[in-house]
């Protein structure tokens, strides 16, 4: 009885190329092999003579670099496939770690003085004053019980969704992601806790802290709900 060969990789056809699909359970040289053959057994022309975009997904398996060099000369093999990227479901342990600091809130308490530089990964919660010349930084958000005087940067890995709040806005800075704004010309005396955030045209926007619910609903990370 002939047994049925084990399929390791399945295309399929998009409108912007090919998605080859590939087998995360068997060995890396079954894998190839199973690339081969259905390469080989397949003719991929668009008819215009140009080259055709391949995503190529790996489940969750992880590949070396070497590894991933392989794997695109052997589909760029046949001169109309172009490797449009390469993507893994599975990070390394240097990805974990960096995701887990972007994600975690740091507090601190204590009061940021001139020339100081407070600066975390991910989120910030400060209890205590930044005095002008001091400077607070995070990846994430910044979040301020006290009085924030002097400089604060949220999201400088890029983080357009970030906020910056404080109990008692009067910065010499604030600035989110690469956007800055708010000098003391522009200060208004007030009890109202305030937030800053970037709107969908980047442009900087300061509201009261009760806004914040509203606009930013991520914010809010307790299970169950209220």
């Amino acid at each position: 009885m002939k047994t049925q060969k084990q399929q390791y990789v399945t295309i399929k056809g998009t409108k912007n190329g090919l998605t080859l699909h590939l087998d995360d359970t068997c060995s890396f040289e079954e894998l190839l092999y199973g690339l081969q053959d259905m390469l080989s057994l397949e003719h991929y022309m668009d008819g215009k003579g140009q080259k055709i975009n391949v995503l190529v997904k790996l489940g969750h398996r992880y590949v070396t670099e070497e590894q991933e060099q392989i794997l695109t000369d052997v589909i760029t093999e046949k001169q109309n496939l172009f490797i449009h990227s390469i993507e893994s479901e599975v990070m390394t342990k240097d990805e974990a770690n960096r995701l887990k600091a972007e994600s975690e809130i740091i507090s601190v308490a204590k009061i940021v003085r001139s020339g100081q530089v407070l600066e975390t990964e991910g989120d910030l919660l400060l209890i205590g004053d930044v005095n002008p010349g001091g400077m607070v930084k995070a990846g994430g958000n910044i979040f301020i019980l006290g009085s924030l005087r002097g400089i604060a940067h949220a999201g400088f890995n890029g983080n357009k969704r970030a906020v910056i709040a404080a109990s008692d806005m009067r910065p010499t800075q604030l600035r989110i992601n690469h956007v800055l704004n708010r000098s003391p010309d522009n200060i208004q005396e007030g009890n109202d806790m305030e937030c800053a955030y970037l709107d969908e045209n980047e442009n900087m926007v300061i509201d009261r802290l009760q806004q914040l619910a509203h606009l930013r609903p991520s914010l809010t990370r307790l299970e169950g709900g209220m």
